[in-house]
């Protein structure tokens, strides 16, 4: 693999892995922006305007797009966080030069009126489509929560009447203000050539306006919280959000690693001490990072009656990895798990794209596969250590959906 970078004049951050012994390649754009870079006003118009994307740019219509995407044979998509505006594809290496056009291209749509209100209405019906799944919507209380008063807790969907609000003259404002180019990183992974990619990017992104959009990134201080809301559905959902390291932290790994001790989905303390046992039907204990903030946060799904005992179980496991650490046989466990999550997703472009993205969008650094590894087989019992010490694994935030009106 050959890691290359370079900037266009105008701001456009572009970075490669070349890997020649692949059959396939995928290619993203990275738009540094998401619900946290969102007014109150126009809450939601970074995910609207992801879907606006696919209703055409210059002469080509959605219709258009979504021929030339499958011509190719494009496995293609996008997505929007917290924090970023994904538009991507895997395809074979010798289609990049159209499939580049394309994506280029649908980062600056039309934002035709007649578009915007249409796919308004798939705006709120998608809306509602979430408000019906319990773990989604415990997800967006306990972030606005453990948040408040802090952008990452702004939904990334909006509301109802944020969506019916907002006007296309908004949304044209947020993406004049938000797409530029030194926003945005192309990153490229797997069988393709530096010089295609130069040779593309000078067509279709040098004319691209300059600036960047500046976000602040203070670390989230969040007080206790405690919130049941009552709903008329079987099980009680409950989400615990705990403080973590942010994405620029060196302990990143080291909240990672400690997150698969206590809470995956296989093998874990809370595997074995809640779900193996069927206490619970789900209970998990994961770590996400983000610009100057970090979390680690736990989701339980069970019997209301039963959510009580759960959290006393999960709330044990927390004291003894506080008060005695993980064995030596978890850590090597969990170095072992998380290399050959590393290693299985370095042989696929697509994983690859994800990651290299990421580490440039985040921290301006580039992380082959063995740089991984090595950091991960680094980690060792006192980096544990000083992780809890700076981040104790003490609960934040609780919220539970469900029959309970409390505990």
């Amino acid at each position: 693999m050959e890691f290359k970078q370079t900037q266009l004049d105008n701001g456009l951050q572009i970075v490669a892995e070349l890997n020649p012994f692949v059959h396939s390649m995928g290619i993203g754009f990275f738009v540094r922006t998401g619900s946290r870079d969102e007014t109150l006003e126009v809450s939601g118009v970074s995910h609207f305007l992801e879907h606006m994307a696919f209703k055409g740019f210059g002469g080509f219509s959605a219709d258009d797009l979504n021929r030339m995407f499958d011509d190719v044979g494009a496995m293609y998509n996008a997505s929007t966080s917290e924090e970023v505006t994904q538009y991507y594809a895997a395809i074979l290496p010798e289609y990049l030069p159209q499939t580049f056009e394309l994506l280029a291209g649908i980062l600056f749509p039309t934002l035709l009126e007649a578009d915007f209100n249409l796919e308004k209405k798939v705006i709120q019906e998608e809306i509602g489509m979430y408000a019906d799944m319990p773990g989604f919507t415990v997800y967006e209380k306990s972030m606005e929560a453990h948040f408040t008063g802090h952008p990452l807790g702004q939904s990334i969907l909006g509301t109802h009447d944020s969506i019916e609000a907002l006007t296309v003259e908004q949304m044209r404002s947020y993406h004049a203000s938000h797409y530029r180019a030194g926003n945005i990183t192309l990153a490229v992974a797997g069988n393709t050539s530096w010089e295609e990619i130069l040779t593309l990017a000078g067509q279709y992104c040098s004319h691209w306006n300059p600036g960047k959009h500046e976000r602040s990134t203070r670390e989230a201080k969040p007080r206790p919280y405690t919130h049941f809301l009552k709903q008329p559905i079987q099980q009680e959902h409950v989400m615990l959000v705990l403080p973590a390291p942010p994405a620029e932290s060196e302990l990143r790994y080291a909240a990672d690693m400690l997150a698969m001790i206590i809470g995956d989905d296989t093998g874990s303390r809370m595997y074995w001490d809640i779900v193996d046992p069927a206490y619970a039907d789900s209970a998990d204990f994961g770590y996400s990072d983000y610009d100057g903030s970090g979390v680690w946060m736990s989701y339980l799904a069970c019997a209301p009656e039963d959510v009580a005992d759960n959290l006393r179980r999960f709330e044990a496991i927390l004291d003894d990895v506080t008060a005695r650490g993980v064995t030596e046989n978890e850590l090597e466990q969990a170095r072992n798990k998380l290399s050959s999550r590393i290693v299985l997703g370095g042989e696929r472009p697509m994983e690859r794209l994800g990651a290299l993205g990421a580490n440039w969008v985040y921290r301006h650094e580039y992380q082959s596969v063995e740089d991984d590894l090595a950091l991960v087989q680094a980690i060792a019992q006192d980096d544990l250590r000083k992780l809890i010490e700076q981040y104790p694994l003490k609960i934040a935030t609780t919220y539970g959906l469900g029959p309970l009106e409390g505990l």
